[in-house]
């Protein structure tokens, strides 16, 4: 992973709610705000929290007594969702480092993190933070992305891409949302970090847009594969764009178009 890899600025927190958020994370956010209600936690931390896609799942889900704190690295990120959120005395809006939290141990009975750990540059240090925060007997709640190759969208738009930049193909998708992805490796680090009880299950799912357009302008405008690309040359997004749309409806036609995506669902205690 690099700096910039990071980086949701300028307009990417925008397009990344407006196109992404439905294209891919929406369903598993549903899937993680059920999880997390289902423990009853009077207290719940997020962290990554990007959007807000999970918050706004699982805020109606929990108890007219609970404290919420949704925390991000990226304060722009954070602004957007808490523009994206409706009025809600629960939640408290935190600019945090994951691997940094600024609470004092044992404060939450969950932690939950959607798509975050990849970005982590230490994800031992980030486990260990997320188990310092939890109270005996609390869960720590996450998911990361299965490899590049079994998320077919993300795929596509990554090998497009690469041709208008052959000597140099920008690789953020495949390098660190779809980088994180062997299930020993999370278990190890995992166990490294303190956790002993551990689950992991894969959940495959269909995205859906309703045209080629759409998921390309997702992914080249709406994530830091945005970065990638006008650090080569800022006036070939559009040409990048352009390769991804023409490959997405090669392969998946006209009109609105589907592919598999599939990411791991992680439940960490002990």
């Amino acid at each position: 992973m690099t700096e910039r890899d990071k980086v949701f600025s300028g307009s990417i927190p925008k397009f990344y709610d407006a196109l992404m958020v439905p294209l891919i994370f929406e369903s598993y956010a549903a899937d993680l705000a059920e999880l997390v209600a289902a423990a009853s936690p009077s207290s719940v931390l997020e962290t990554a929290a990007g959007s807000g896609v999970v918050t706004r799942a699982l805020a109606p889900k929990l108890c007219a007594g609970a404290r919420y704190v949704v925390t991000d690295l990226n304060q722009p990120m954070l602004d957007y969702a808490a523009t994206r959120q409706g009025a809600d005395r629960r939640i408290e809006w935190r600019q945090a480092d994951a691997l940094d939290l600024p609470f004092e141990d044992a404060s939450f009975d969950v932690v939950c993190c959607q798509f975050g750990a990849m970005f982590f540059p230490n994800r031992v240090v980030g486990y260990a933070e997320a188990r310092r925060m939890l109270r005996p007997g609390g869960c720590f709640f996450f998911n990361v992305w299965d490899c590049i190759e079994e998320n077919v969208f993300a795929d596509d738009v990554t090998n497009a891409v690469a041709t208008v930049f052959p000597h140099d193909p920008p690789r953020f998708l495949a390098r660190t949302p779809h980088g994180y992805h062997d299930v020993a490796l999370i278990r190890e680090e995992l166990n490294r970090a303190g956790f002993a009880d551990i689950e992991i299950e894969t959940r495959e799912k269909v995205s859906c847009a309703t045209s080629a357009r759409d998921v390309a302008s997702a992914y080249c405008l709406g994530t830091p594969l945005r970065n990638e690309i006008e650090a080569r040359d800022a006036g070939l997004l559009q040409l990048a764009t352009d390769r991804a749309t023409e490959a997405i409806t090669n392969r998946h036609g006209d009109g609105p178009v589907a592919g598999k995506i599939r990411a791991h669902v992680i439940v960490a205690a002990g």
